[in-house]
């Protein structure tokens, strides 16, 4: 029960206990004391009011400890923990079995702890992924160049191979940096993110139209329906949806693994959400890889991703850019053999 009701639930049976037992109490006086004579209110007589100051005390108290107990205690500790907060070595869980608001609100701080400790894990690995991404091209392109300075009987082939080779492994370093870079401007893009209401079939089947020709230059098939109607209106930003589609669709080309590569693409609405669904028929992704999908810098195949391109950060522009529009999205093992994806997007309300 929420505090709103509970409180002055509890005022109110407080404020009935005691008019009925000062109606108890006042119905045996003017037995006793029938009828009452002047008497009664003199000085000797003010113990007969003794019991309701009394009443009134009990009640008091209850009322002290129960604000205490269930509210004062509660939020002191809340603050304690606010003191005492660790994102490096997290503290257990607050523990409170309340289901009014002081007990949403410890919820609503242990999730809020979970973020924070997710953001710092992010963080770290981010430095440890560009770390460890650089350093390997780095390390090639060292080795290639003292080659190059101590071995000097190398054939012109042997040269131009080491060239070639320093070559490939800097536009890789390029290409992690510009990829890094772009993802950090996207988010600074989403914080001034505006929305607009855009038709749902029609953005459904201008992105069909236009990746079915790319996937079709690719050896890929697209297949798609919908069950939109012409009057449902999403609020998005259709520049950065379109990055959705566009980072989902690269993933499949590049990690289908498969030569007769099959993309179906699904779009329908349920309650004040859109959803759409991307499936293929490739190789797909192990199960324990799935949940790790939308982190960054995270790869399933570390071998394949020089060869492949991407540093893992696909996976994650589509995710920051969906929780951006307030929707969801999320992996699963598609029926068609490979990898799905479905997010939801909110619907304008009329």
């Amino acid at each position: 029960m929420k505090l709103r009701i509970k409180l002055p639930l509890l005022f109110l049976v407080m404020f009935i206990v005691f008019m009925v037992s000062i109606g108890i109490y006042l119905k045996f006086i003017f037995a006793l004391y029938s009828p009452i004579s002047g008497s009664l209110l003199n000085s000797s007589s003010i113990g007969l009011l003794f019991p309701i100051f009394a009443i009134a005390c009990f009640i008091f108290v209850i009322l002290i400890m129960y604000i205490y107990f269930f509210i004062e205690k509660p939020i002191g500790l809340l603050n304690t923990r606010l003191e005492r907060i660790n994102i490096v070595h997290p503290l257990p869980s607050l523990a409170l079995r309340s289901n009014d608001e002081i007990g949403d609100l410890y919820n609503h701080f242990n999730n809020m702890e979970k973020r924070l400790q997710l953001a710092h894990k992010e963080q770290t690995d981010m430095i440890a992924a560009i770390a460890h991404d650089l350093k390997a091209p780095l390390t090639s392109i060292n080795g290639f160049a003292e080659l190059l300075a101590m071995q000097k009987g190398l054939s012109e082939n042997e040269k131009q191979e080491y060239y070639e080779l320093i070559q490939k492994k800097s536009k890789y370093m390029a290409e992690l940096i510009n990829d890094f870079l772009s993802f950090t401007k996207e988010k600074l893009d989403l914080e001034s993110m505006t929305v607009k209401p855009v038709d749902a079939s029609k953005l459904f089947e201008n992105i069909a139209l236009e990746y079915e020709h790319e996937l079709s230059g690719l050896d890929c098939e697209l297949v798609y329906k919908h069950l939109f109607t012409g009057n449902m209106m999403l609020m998005v930003n259709e520049i950065m949806i379109g990055r959705v589609f566009g980072n989902l669709f690269s993933n499949v080309v590049r990690y289908g693994g498969k030569n007769e590569l099959k993309v179906y693409m699904t779009g329908y609405s349920q309650g004040s959400y859109a959803y759409f669904e991307i499936e293929d028929n490739g190789i797909g992704v192990p199960d324990k890889d799935i949940s790790s999908l939308f982190l960054k810098f995270f790869t399933v195949d570390k071998s394949r991703q020089i060869e492949n391109g991407g540093i893992g950060l696909g996976l994650a522009s589509c995710k920051s850019i969906i929780e951006y529009h307030g929707g969801e999205i999320y992996a699963y093992s598609s029926e068609y053999g490979g990898l799905g994806i479905k997010f939801s997007l909110p619907l304008a309300k009329h």
